[in-house]
């Protein structure tokens, strides 16, 4: 991808320019551009539906082949292609889309892009040409939410800006597919945001509009009511409702509201048997609701081929109460077979055409008992409005929705009483609406005023921000300011003058002058970012996290009258995320309680020293048992197994209930095998607030000699070297310390390791091949004054020993490192060779030569400042971990006090 770089001072300024916080024109701009989009691909959705059903209808009565053979066939066909291109090419947009609009704008990781609109697009067209009894007016609303999430990547926005976007998108959506713009508002409010203060009316308001005037200009009326106009305006126009009426429209909203949730809870129980019972993919799910469609519509009169055309003749109030409920008995069972398939279409339509249904119903009843005083249209309407609301439980959109189908003012308060007691009803049925049950069958429950954007707004930086920071003065030059990188675990530090910012410098600073080969007493104001981004102690984290993630940078300075007052990082937003989900109270500068020791078993104090290995991981525990155990044997420790419980900040470790049956098994294993080795065995399960605060209390509290670790090989947040455990691990604790991180392909099966366990007969892993690189002599190398303990693990060890230089090695050097070679070959009873490198990347070549000769394991040693120094080199033994296939141990020796 090419990638344009712009100065600073102008990205800043595009970044003024195109804030949310900017005026209000932009918004403008923005809302009109989303109503445009979406009122264009509701159009093309229209019309690619409308002449696919077209062509489907005709070729029915003209292809040749009796309907009951072509129109299955064709169902059988058009479902099975569809869903494997909804497969392959975005899964996420199976069903109406409703759901996946609702939990995107809840703040769930749920993908809205150009990819899911056109293939929502594409799919929902196949889907309705198909024959499936479904509705393009939901798909909409995911099709114009998809299209405003792509259009907010284009300008730089905040998250809660970009959800605002979204909303748009939706409403527009549906305002395009229903000719409805105030309709399509009320319905994200009503239904998506659940909270009128969770959007911005103002643009929504105009991306709604402008979506239905572009449908409505290129497309007409949604619901083609020459016919219904006219009898409308004849018996509703200037008409009152009369008093006996109303038991009428309270008995539609009542059966409204019990068919409806029969309706939803039908669509939920297909589903469930769909999942647990048949486990059949999407296609073949859309494959048989076509096919069941197919044959049942060819049995069915010819109106119902065309689901708008029999929604408008009940509508006209001309067919018979049995044509109404056979319509109405037909579309339930189609639209329940297919919206149980998960195909790509909505319910919208469904259920308006069910509703008409059931109001004409109605109202044939009450033309033929009560003397005529109403009209079957009227309540065919009313009933619109009350099915939808039972589905969709949004009473306000549905009486809208209806009014503005319709422009009559007279349908409103029969529109009214049936939404309303419709909605009372499914709601004292079921109190979920089928979205949500639909969101949980998936495994996603929405808590209402929970989203993370709110959370965000809520809390301040000067809420999480940390007050001590490591700072540098002005006054410092290239070589010291790599020093104190290298002292530290910190990838930038802000630099002040009298503690006011003057610039800041990272680890990037660093490596983009590492080529310009400058002096080391060049001063640091040449080396620094001067005048950086900041935010205030008042700005939200919402305001926060769009300019981490906007300048991809890993921490902002909090700056207050021009004094730096903190620093907020990346990992800071994600603890008060979880704080605040959790329920704790974000507080600065927390005080850690001591950890608390829940089970502990003690062994007989026999050895030279202590080795403590840290048990969090059942899978990877037993290997690194084996080789804790190798060396406790070669050097006569004993071995301090420890697992950590984390809990919340807010509870305390010594008050707080927990189960220990898992910790306790992995812990009595050590213990049988350290019975069987005859290796002394310690034991200890400690409860704490953070698993480094515990090691190194446990470090501390049992004089430990030797730190052994696993290491899954990520990095916890940006701003950490290994993790954040780790880097707190190596920085503070003063004992030796190895990490061990596990080649995917060699991740043991946690059975294998049973109280009969032998070290000596039993490798681990088959490591045979070893690399070495040696940076000093050999006797200086930690790495390989472990050798002697860690060949035990392998059956004929081959050990390289590797050295990389920028320059040519003299020759003095390379016989003293051959002898060497030799020397430690005799000692450990088998093949040790040296190999020289010129490279200037020590990683790249040790990656490089380990792959070549397809080496087992990468054994490295490195100081606390190798480990942790990341400046202009980089960090040599974290790349090459984390590059490397196969496993790698790290090892930092004992800090000299």
């Amino acid at each position: 991808m090419w990638r344009i770089s712009i100065p600073r001072e102008i990205s800043i300024l595009s970044s003024k320019i195109l804030s949310p916080t900017t005026p209000k024109r932009y918004a403008i701009i923005e809302a009109c551009l989303i109503g445009l989009v979406s009122g264009l691909a509701a159009f093309l959705l229209k019309e690619g539906a409308g002449w696919l059903g077209s062509w489907r209808i005709s070729e029915s009565l003209n292809a040749g082949i009796p309907p009951w053979i072509f129109l299955p066939s064709l169902g059988l066909i058009g479902g099975l292609l569809t869903g494997f291109l909804v497969e392959r090419l975005a899964p996420e947009t199976a069903g109406s889309g409703i759901p996946q609009v609702k939990a995107a704008l809840a703040g769930e990781p749920i993908s809205l892009d150009f990819r899911v609109a056109f293939s929502k697009l594409i799919g929902t067209m196949f889907t309705m040409g198909s024959g499936l009894t479904l509705g393009r007016q939901g798909p909409t609303v995911q099709i114009g939410a998809a299209l405003a999430a792509w259009i907010s990547r284009w300008v730089p926005t905040s998250p809660n800006y970009r959800r605002q976007l979204i909303a748009c998108g939706a409403a527009a959506g549906l305002a395009a597919g229903f000719n409805a713009p105030i309709a399509g508002v009320l319905f994200v409010v009503e239904e998506l945001l659940h909270d009128v203060s969770g959007i911005t009316l103002g643009p929504a308001i105009i991306a709604s509009f402008i979506g239905a005037v572009v449908s409505r200009l290129l497309g007409g009326q949604e619901l083609s009511v020459n016919v219904t106009k006219t009898i409308i305006l004849e018996t509703v126009q200037d008409r009152l409702l009369y008093a006996r009426e109303i038991p009428l429209f309270i008995l539609l909203g009542i059966l409204a509201g019990v068919l409806g949730t029969i309706f939803s809870r039908s669509i939920i129980a297909g589903s469930k048997f769909n999942r647990r019972v048949l486990k059949w993919g999407l296609p073949q799910r859309m494959a048989v609701a076509g096919l069941l469609s197919g044959l049942v519509v060819s049995l069915l009169p010819l109106s119902f081929r065309n689901n708008t055309g029999i929604r408008e003749l009940i509508l006209s109030g001309e067919l018979p109460w049995q044509t109404s409920a056979l319509a109405f008995t037909a579309h339930f069972i189609l639209t329940a077979i297919a919206a149980i398939s998960g195909a790509p279409g909505g319910l919208f339509a469904p259920s308006l055409v069910l509703g008409s249904a059931l109001g004409h119903l109605v109202g044939s009843w009450e033309s033929e008992f009560m003397l005529g005083i109403g009209q079957p249209a009227i309540f065919a309407f009313a009933g619109m409005g009350a099915f939808f609301c039972a589905v969709a439980r949004t009473p306000i959109t549905a009486v809208v929705i209806v009014f503005e189908i319709t422009t009559d003012f007279g349908l409103v308060l029969p529109l009214m009483i049936s939404s309303i007691v419709a909605y009372l009803i499914s709601e004292k049925i079921d109190s979920k609406s089928l979205y949500d049950q639909l969101l949980k069958l998936n495994g996603i429950e929405l808590k209402a005023h929970q989203s993370i954007d709110s959370i965000l707004d809520q809390l301040k930086a000067a809420d999480v921000m940390q007050r001590n920071v490591e700072t540098l003065p002005n006054h410092l030059t290239l070589e010291q300011v790599i020093e104190a990188f290298g002292k530290s675990h910190h990838r930038g530090f802000p630099v002040v003058e009298n503690g006011k910012l003057v610039g800041i410098i990272s680890q990037t600073d660093l490596t983009q002058i590492s080529s310009r080969k400058l002096p080391d007493q060049t001063p640091i104001n040449q080396l620094m970012t001067p005048r950086p981004i900041t935010v205030a102690p008042d700005d939200n984290l919402t305001h926060v996290l769009y300019l981490l993630g906007h300048y991809k940078l890993s921490r902002l300075p909090v700056v207050e009258h021009h004094h730096l007052v903190g620093i907020i990082t990346r990992s800071d937003i994600i603890r008060a995320e979880l704080g605040q989900i959790s329920g704790e109270t974000t507080q600065v500068g927390r005080h850690y309680e001591p950890s608390y020791i829940a089970y502990q078993t003690r062994g007989p104090q026999t050895g030279n020293g202590r080795l403590l290995v840290s048990l969090y991981n059942p899978q990877t525990a037993p290997t690194l048992l084996k080789v804790a155990i190798a060396i406790a044997q070669e050097q006569n420790y004993e071995l301090e197994c420890l697992t950590v419980i984390t809990i919340p900040y807010s509870q305390s470790p010594s008050e707080t209930p927990i189960r220990l049956t898992k910790s306790r098994r992995l812990l009595q294993q050590a213990e049988r095998l350290g019975q069987h080795l005859q290796i002394s065995v310690h034991t200890q399960i400690r409860v704490a607030h953070d698993v480094a605060q515990a090691i190194l209390e446990t470090t501390q509290n049992e004089h430990i000699d030797l730190l052994l670790m696993g290491w899954h090989g990520n990095k916890s947040s940006p701003d950490r070297i290994f993790s954040n455990v780790m880097d707190a691990v190596i920085r503070q604790v003063p004992c030796q310390v190895m990490l061990v991180k596990w080649a995917n392909n060699q991740i043991p099966d946690a059975a294998q390791t049973d109280e009969n366990f032998n070290i000596a007969s039993c490798p681990v892993l088959g490591w045979r091949r070893w690399l070495v690189p040696v940076r000093d002599t050999l006797e200086n190398s930690v790495a390989v004054q472990l050798l002697p303990a860690l060949t035990k693990l392998s059956i004929s060890p081959h050990i390289r020993l590797c050295r990389v230089v920028k320059t040519e090695l003299s020759q003095q050097e390379i016989k003293d490192f051959q002898q060497a070679s030799e020397d430690l070959s005799y000692g450990l009873n088998t093949d040790v060779i040296f190999t020289r490198i010129c490279s200037d990347s020590v990683s790249e070549a040790v990656i490089d030569l380990a792959d070549k000769d397809q080496c087992d394991v990468i054994l490295l040693g490195a100081s606390r400042e190798g480990m942790l120094r990341q400046v202009i080199q980089g960090n040599i033994p974290e790349a090459i971990a984390k590059n490397s296939n196969c496993t790698v141990i790290l090892v930092r020796p004992a800090i000299q006090k």
